[in-house]
Order: C-alpha cells, then structure tokens, then sequence
C-alpha cells in the first residue's frame, strides 16, 4: 500500500508534515459527495490507518463557503435505488472506518455543513467550527423524504440528546455553529480565520503524546462507549492489537 504523502486524489487535496496529515474536500462547487468521492475517501482513511508516520489527521475543505452540503442530489435522482443504497453503505463503512482507526481524526469546519457532510463531520474524534451565522448546519434530507443515511441517525445521538436528534432529523431545521456547539455538535467555536490555526496547533500537542497510547484510549472510547459497564471494564487493560502492521 502507497504511504499517505504519495496520495494523488482527484477529489481531495492530501499533504503530511510533522506527523500531520490534511485531508481537503475539494470537490466543486459544494463539496458534494457521490460514490467516486467516497471511494476516494476510503482510500484515503485506509491509508491514514496503516502509515504509521501519520499521527493525527485534519480532515477540512478547500472551499471557501462550504465545508460539504452531504451526497450529490444529482445523483440521488439518476442512479438506481441499488446504486444509492451501495453508495451510502459505503459512507457508513468508511465512516465505522474512521472511528475504528487508532488515529484521530480533527474536523475544520468553516462553511455550511449540511447531511451526509455532517455525518462526516460526525465521525472525526473532535470538531473545530468557524463562528459565522451565515453557515448552516443541519441534516435536511427529510425533506427529500430520506433518513440520514450515512450514519447520522446513529452518531448524532451519541453527541447529543436524542430528543434533540431526533427533531432535528424530522424537521430538517438548520441552525448556526453557534448553536450547534451549544448542542454539543462542534467541540470549539473560533472566529472562521482561526479554526485552522487552533485544530493544527491542537494536533501538533496530540503528535508530542505516545502515540499507540493516543490511538488505544480512542479505540477503547469508541469500542466501549455503548457497552456495558462491566464488559468494558474487563477488557479496559487489553486494547485490541494496533491496526498498525
């Protein structure tokens, strides 16, 4: 398998330094996903998940206005019902990819993040957002008469109440990342010229800690979050071996 620095994507930009590794959305103009991205994207968080000179992962956009408004609705409405549905099982896959990866995965938000770019969002291990109402942030896809189908209907529970989920799942509301921290969405608001400088400055800590360490109490986090007590416990001293070869 090819390291992380010799990606070479058509829809995202990649590059590495000091054990940091970017990933850019960069499909035009509104960072919409469809099955080609995702493939992609997949390639990408597998490559992340077995170089070990990758530490931490930034995972933002390159679009000035839009961090990713979810799956291509073009291509909700010309491919067949099969295609779809092969489409957003694989954003669930290599979503479960990103949380079952010991390392972690830092969202720069700074545009609107809407659906199925939510649900991307969702699946990094900590969420920076830029402070502008002008963004909107939301899963709207009840209004195309779907779910949230790339693992929204799971993960936003598990960030916030699920009442609140819930109603924002059926009502398609949108809200400003204001509010969506103040939901417990995002984990910092910075002024939209900072979120950058403050996710790369927390990863740069993150890079200094031991990183099988790092990587074991995210893997233990994510594995016993929806566990029991009592078998989490038990196997609390014996993380599962690194996915690092």
């Amino acid at each position: 398998m090819q390291s992380f620095s010799e990606l070479d994507l058509e829809f995202f930009q990649t590059e590495l330094e000091d054990h940091v590794g970017t990933i850019r959305i960069d499909r035009p103009p509104a960072n919409a996903h469809n099955i080609d991205v995702l493939l992609e994207l997949q390639r990408a968080v597998e490559t992340v998940r077995f170089d070990e000179d990758v530490r931490v992962v930034l995972f933002g956009s390159a679009n000035e206005k839009f961090f990713s408004t979810g799956f291509d609705i073009q291509a909700l409405q010309d491919e067949p019902a099969r295609q779809v549905g092969y489409a957003s099982q694989t954003s669930k896959e290599i979503i479960m990819k990103m949380r079952t990866t010991d390392t972690l995965f830092i969202a720069m938000v700074n545009g609107h993040c809407m659906g199925g770019g939510l649900e991307l969002a969702l699946a990094c291990d900590f969420r920076f957002v830029g402070n502008d109402d002008d963004y909107n942030v939301g899963m709207p896809e009840i209004h195309l008469g779907l779910i949230a189908g790339e693992a929204g209907t799971q993960l936003l529970p598990r960030y916030i109440d699920r009442s609140t989920a819930l109603r924002m799942m059926i009502t398609g509301e949108t809200i400003t990342p204001e509010e969506a921290t103040d939901r417990g969405i995002f984990d910092e608001l910075h002024p939209p010229e900072e979120v950058e400088d403050a996710a790369l400055e927390f990863a740069e800590e993150i890079v200094q800690k031991p990183n099988l360490a790092v990587g074991h109490n995210k893997l233990a986090v994510n594995e016993g979050q929806n566990s029991p007590l009592g078998r989490s416990s038990t196997r609390a001293g014996t993380p599962e071996p690194s996915t690092r070869l």
